[in-house]
């Protein structure tokens, strides 16, 4: 996001909240999952690769081979490893368009179309 912000810090707050607000999202999740932590919430959350950081660490400690199943953990670790690289794809692309567009302002709808364009 700071390829597609000038000067004003207004405008870095309102691009760094959809990368924050997965983490609030893990941090409820997480709290879930510590009560309970085989519940399909808790399973889901340690699988999807923006929770799965968060939630994962709070099922382990009740035990890898008990709670959580050697699958669960394999696919977390895979779903994790695939989003980064999804993530760092997705972000070269921002990266490579938002950098020379020095002094115009930003939405999120045309970040989505520079995603998607072809190079």
């Amino acid at each position: 996001m700071g390829s597609l912000v000038n000067e004003d810090p207004n405008d870095a707050q309102s691009l760094t909240f959809p990368i924050t607000l997965p983490i609030i999202v893990a941090i409820i999740i997480m709290i879930q999952a510590v009560m309970k932590p085989t519940s399909p919430l808790a399973v889901w959350g340690s699988i999807i690769p923006f929770t799965s950081p968060v939630v994962m660490m709070a099922r382990i400690p009740y035990g890898v081979p008990g709670t959580v199943p050697f699958w669960q953990l394999g696919l977390s670790m895979i779903s994790l490893i695939a989003g980064f690289l999804a993530t760092t794809w997705v972000a070269a692309k921002i990266y490579r368009t938002g950098i020379l567009m020095y002094g115009k302002k930003v939405t999120l709808g045309e970040v989505g179309k520079w995603i998607f364009r072809k190079s």
